[in-house]
């Protein structure tokens, strides 16, 4: 017995007051309706209706359980609409995982440009540069920089995210200009540890290369460089304010790797939250292909 059928069958019963009644309103048969709430009354070992030829009386305990009954069925029925206004209108909480140096450096004017048009989300925003489990760790998705990997996850590409390689003006008069990879063996490197493996001979050498400085933070290593401590490969979005005031120079522009991309994951395409799909939709042309932090920059791989 499924017991919410049974419950809204009984209800309709005692609106009605006859059980030929109830099942026209409720597309059944008189017998299907019967049936239900005799299942009913079994299952509470109790007596709801009186019977008779021409009419059903609801007895006390029938009047209390009707009472409670319709109470529980409008919770539900309260708790399903609010579940269908998530999924038809954009509301609600959007819990977001992202990269430290870009979040802080430029998620900020998208969230704020999504809320002026979707005022009745809000967000979540943690910033990480590991890889969270999404799904464990209650995250609706994720901005992640890379190349796109076979995944269960789902990922929308936002923005092209372009790599240089630069060092300050006064590192490279005392050190030295390099022109070719080798180059790389004689100079001071600063290296960010969560760089992946890549095809690039470039970032092979780089990788294969001795370290002066390591960290998992790339603001960290973008200011020591414009100390002087040495060379360092970082994203645009990171460099490029750095390079347009003349703190940081590019080098070895010839062999810098085809960009990467700056992507949101998710977990699941179908029954996605209107909120979601509405946050994927706005910033899926929200950076472009030329984003703000490449403006303006010259000697930057396009």
């Amino acid at each position: 017995m499924d017991r919410l059928d049974a419950m809204r069958t009984f209800i309709t019963v005692a609106r009605e007051g006859s059980f030929t009644r109830a099942a026209e309103r409720l597309g059944m048969s008189p017998q299907l309706v019967s049936k239900y709430v005799g299942q009913l009354e079994a299952h509470l070992s109790v007596r709801l209706l009186n019977r008779t030829t021409r009419r059903v009386h609801l007895t006390e305990a029938g009047m209390r359980y009707e009472l409670s009954a319709r109470q529980v069925l409008q919770e539900i029925d309260d708790i399903e609409n609010d579940l269908g206004s998530l999924q038809s209108s954009a509301t609600g909480q959007i819990r977001i995982s992202a990269p430290v140096s870009f979040a802080i450096a430029h998620l900020a004017p998208l969230l704020h440009d999504f809320q002026e048009q979707y005022p009745a989300v809000t967000f979540d925003v943690q910033l990480n540069d590991r890889k969270v489990d999404i799904v464990d760790e209650g995250f609706d998705l994720a901005l992640r920089i890379g190349q796109l990997k076979s995944s269960s996850l789902i990922a929308k590409r936002l923005a092209p995210v372009r790599l240089v390689i630069c060092a300050a003006p006064d590192y490279l008069a005392k050190q030295g200009t390099p022109h070719k990879l080798d180059d790389l063996k004689n100079h001071k490197l600063l290296h960010y540890s969560l760089m992946e493996d890549d095809t690039s001979p470039l970032l092979k050498t780089w990788l294969q290369s001795r370290h002066t400085m390591v960290s998992n933070n790339g603001d960290v290593l973008t200011r020591a460089a414009i100390a002087g401590a040495g060379l360092v490969i970082q994203p645009t979005f990171i460099v490029s304010e750095a390079i347009t005031s003349g703190a940081l120079l590019p080098v070895l522009n010839q062999h810098v790797p085809e960009p990467l991309a700056l992507y949101a994951v998710y977990a699941h395409r179908t029954l996605l939250a209107s909120k979601v799909r509405a946050f994927l939709d706005f910033s899926a042309d929200y950076y472009g292909e030329t984003p703000p932090w490449d403006q303006g920059l010259t000697g930057t791989p396009t």
